[in-house]
């Protein structure tokens, strides 16, 4: 388990090969298998594979020439533009050590060994990754306040029904200018050109991956996550771990299947552990109005299902934090703690991690957004982890890693709150957005976040 050293050492590592470099630039892979885009973590945008690359190499699902260009930034010590999440991080001003991801993913077992290999090798070479997230296509029952059409079928309905969010600053969502392989979604009844590229990589690639992790859209509801749990119960891979992100919100059918499969692969030892990844930013009936869709109380079931029934199994919850977290994300971790504490023994140290990434688009949902007076609220969440930190035999409380980043993370918003004038035009823009998103989907903001009536109407006013 990696700490606050760890990330030291590897901080002064980095420092020796480039200001800039990331191992994830190369070792980390992010497919859109539905809509032909790739980026080499989730915090830079996607970007197109191009199909003539891809034709006598398959392997440019990962290494496409783009992504080689900013392999060599790195190595030049430039900061490539995409990277910025973790450029603001670093540029923050904080009262103690924390670190960005470009730290903190080159610390972990797939990275930090390969280091002094991929510093040293050409820029333009090709490499197989030795953590890959792949999502096949974008068919989801959930249509999340901050996602796209790009990954949700159900928010691409809504498009089509609505059109997009025109707002003063900005227009959302809008799906007029997207083709198939470039932003538009392949159906899964379509033949995907970029889906049969990345079979006929996969025995390949598979050799040199220590993570493979599925996603979506929401994978649980695609066939080719099963053709995926096929594969590796065909074709153990005993030293890889696995992992998959899901809503956890399917029918309970299609969990029961999924747990059956999982319980198959663990028993028969096809891979080295498996991680479930999902996704929560506030708590009960607010986690619902941003993850429309989404039912808190069978999410939670369903998590807590995993952790019961697949043994040995982890689990993180991705907490994208969003001005709609603000209020209530204290409530949200403090349920989070039970089950922690329910479950972590001596022999299972790790049964549920929280992870704290932040929106910054759409820019009129980041939490920077919000009032000062809201800050209190945020300090309120950081203290509380602090609070609740490991102290051991049995870890049933917050990791240093956990807490590390909810306290980078408190920097970030601090540093960007405030009258600022691109604060006042995503004010304008939220106040819109709110609007026209109760208007669809006959949700009631005032209701459910009755605390920040006023925060919504001095929106209206900027």
């Amino acid at each position: 388990m990696l700490t606050t050293d760890d990330f030291e050492h590897t901080h002064q590592k980095l420092k020796t090969i480039s200001p800039s470099f990331c191992a994830a630039k190369w070792l980390q892979v992010t497919l859109h298998l539905g809509t032909g885009t790739t980026h080499s973590c989730h915090h830079p945008a996607p970007h197109e594979i191009p199909l003539e690359e891809l034709k006598d190499n398959p392997s440019a699902l990962h290494n496409t020439k783009f992504k080689k260009q900013q392999r060599k930034m790195m190595l030049e010590g430039e900061r490539p533009k995409e990277c910025d999440y973790c450029w603001r991080v670093e540029d923050s001003k904080q009262d103690s050590a924390v670190y960005s991801d470009r730290i903190t993913k080159s610390s972990e077992v797939w990275a930090a060994p390969h280091l002094d290999k991929i510093s040293t090798m050409p820029w333009d070479v090709d490499i197989n990754p030795t953590y890959l997230e792949v999502d096949f296509d974008t068919t989801c029952n959930f249509k999340c306040a901050y996602c796209s059409p790009s990954y949700s079928t159900t928010w691409m309905q809504e498009i089509k029904k609505h059109g997009p969010y025109v707002m003063p600053g900005m227009t959302f969502n809008d799906v007029s200018y997207m083709k198939p392989g470039k932003g538009l979604p392949f159906l899964q009844s379509e033949t995907n050109p970029y889906i049969d590229a990345f079979w006929k990589w996969i025995p390949d690639a598979i050799k040199d991956l220590q993570y493979l992790r599925v996603t979506g859209g929401e994978p649980l509801l695609s066939k080719h996550t099963y053709k995926i749990l096929d594969y590796l119960i065909e074709n153990p891979q005993p030293e890889m771990e696995f992992g998959i992100n899901s809503n956890l919100c399917a029918p309970k059918d299609v969990i029961d299947v999924f747990i059956e499969k999982m319980k198959i692969i663990q028993e028969n030892k096809c891979v080295k552990s498996f991680k479930m990844f999902t996704s929560c930013e506030a708590y009960g009936e607010k986690a619902e109005y941003i993850r429309f869709g989404m039912n808190y109380e069978y999410w939670r079931s369903n998590l807590v299902r995993v952790i019961e029934e697949i043994p040995r199994s982890f689990a993180t919850v991705m907490a994208t934090y969003n001005v709609l977290s603000v209020t209530s994300f204290t409530d949200f971790l403090k349920d989070m703690l039970t089950i922690k504490q329910k479950y972590a023994t001596l022999s299972r140290t790790l049964p549920l991690s929280i992870d704290v990434p932040y929106v910054r688009y759409p820019p009129f949902l980041a939490g920077w957004i919000i009032t000062e007076n809201f800050i209190k609220d945020m300090e309120d969440s950081v203290t509380f982890m602090y609070r609740n930190r490991n102290w051991g035999p049995v870890f049933d409380g917050f990791y240093d890693f956990e807490v590390n980043r909810m306290e980078r993370l408190y920097y970030v918003m601090r540093e960007n709150m405030g009258e600022k004038e691109s604060n006042f035009e995503q004010r304008r823009n939220f106040y819109e957005f709110i609007q026209e998103y109760d208007k669809r989907r006959g949700t009631d903001f005032f209701k459910t976040f009755p605390e920040l009536k006023g925060f919504y109407y001095y929106c209206k006013d900027r």
